[in-house]
């Protein structure tokens, strides 16, 4: 008797619910098939941008890191820029500062060596900033349109569900409550898009506007050293050495 309960109970405790997701894309048909569609795009493209924007954020602010703790450090900039990472952020800057310094040499029309190479600068900084940027007009986007795709959805809905009321003659639960749900799905859905890319965005837009200022500030430090003759460069504090440590330790534990 208990096991022909249980196994009767199974079936219904597995139905499908009927005011959930799958039923409301199911009663909605085309149109709510195409806007979770829409919306489910926006987010996975949303969520790609996010992470590979981090990573590719994370490089340059690691370099800059290695830059500001050994880079002045060499005897001239090329053998400088030998130690940096290929087809990187920093790398491109002293390249290009560097070719732009062998290219003032052939120039037939008298430019000054600074306006010369800090244009060429200038142009390197920019190239880079508008990398980095990639991708971020696409979040604003969604972060824009998705509330207005999922509120689409939303007068999809309201609308059927006016249909129902009027096709039966009165407005119980049971008939409204299915187009009311999946109306009240679809907003939900909008927001849930485009919280996140807007966030996304706002939080990158800032990372990327502090790795523009390292840039730049980088940028007039190589500038400097390339219009100076290697003269100018900025200061960077000495190491300790392992024979200053023990030294700089000993007051400490004598006083302890």
């Amino acid at each position: 008797m208990l096991i022909s309960i249980i196994a009767a109970a199974a079936p219904a405790a597995a139905e499908e619910n009927p005011y959930g997701l799958a039923a409301a894309l199911r009663e909605g048909g085309l149109i709510s098939q195409t806007v979770f569609g829409i919306l489910c795009i926006m987010s996975v493209f949303s969520f790609y941008i996010l992470f590979t924007k981090l990573i590719e954020q994370q490089k340059i602010i690691n370099q800059g890191k290695k830059i500001r703790q050994g880079f002045w450090r060499s005897p001239s900039l090329k053998e400088a820029a030998a130690k940096l990472e290929k087809n990187t952020a920093y790398k491109q800057l002293v390249d290009d500062g560097l070719a732009a310094q062998e290219q003032h040499g052939k120039l037939t029309d008298p430019v000054e060596a600074h306006d010369w190479m800090h244009g060429s600068l200038a142009r390197s900084e920019a190239a880079i900033n508008s990398k980095l940027g990639g991708g971020l007009a696409f979040l604003a986007t969604v972060g824009a349109t998705a509330p207005f795709i999922g509120l689409f959805g939303t007068v999809i809905g309201i609308y059927r569900a006016l249909i129902k009321i009027g096709a039966s003659g009165q407005a119980s639960i049971d008939t409204v409550a299915g187009p009311v749900g999946e109306a009240l799905i679809m907003t939900a859905l909008g927001l849930a898009v485009a919280v996140p890319a807007v966030l996304a965005y706002n939080w990158l837009q800032r990372r990327n506007k502090s790795i523009a200022e390292d840039l730049n500030g980088f940028s007039v430090d190589v500038l400097g050293y390339l219009v100076s003759g290697g003269q100018v460069r900025p200061v960077v504090a000495a190491a300790p050495t392992a024979a200053a440590r023990p030294a700089a330790a000993a007051p400490a534990a004598k006083k302890a």
